[in-house]
């Protein structure tokens, strides 16, 4: 199993977990499906292959955000705060 992330960055520069899914690995139709129904023009959607939220939560952290001092990563979706040591 995969976990797929869709969110979107606010206009702080912040990634703003808004969704979360378990699908199966590498299954591209779920994920064209997902992502499609995005439509903020900010939009964001990764795939971690992990099996639980918070591990994809901290994994989108280190990979898209820790290097901007400037960013944070909001978890709407079960409220996850990523360590960031």
């Amino acid at each position: 199993m995969s976990t797929l992330l869709l969110g979107r960055w606010d206009h702080g520069g912040n990634l703003v977990i808004t969704s979360s899914h378990q699908i199966e690995d590498g299954d591209q139709a779920a994920i064209d499906a997902l992502v499609r129904a995005q439509d903020a023009r900010t939009a964001w959607a990764c795939e971690f292959d992990v099996d639980h939220h918070g591990d994809a939560v901290q994994r989108a952290y280190e990979e898209y955000v820790r290097d901007d001092d400037d960013a944070d990563l909001i978890d709407e979706v079960q409220g996850f705060e990523p360590t960031t040591d």
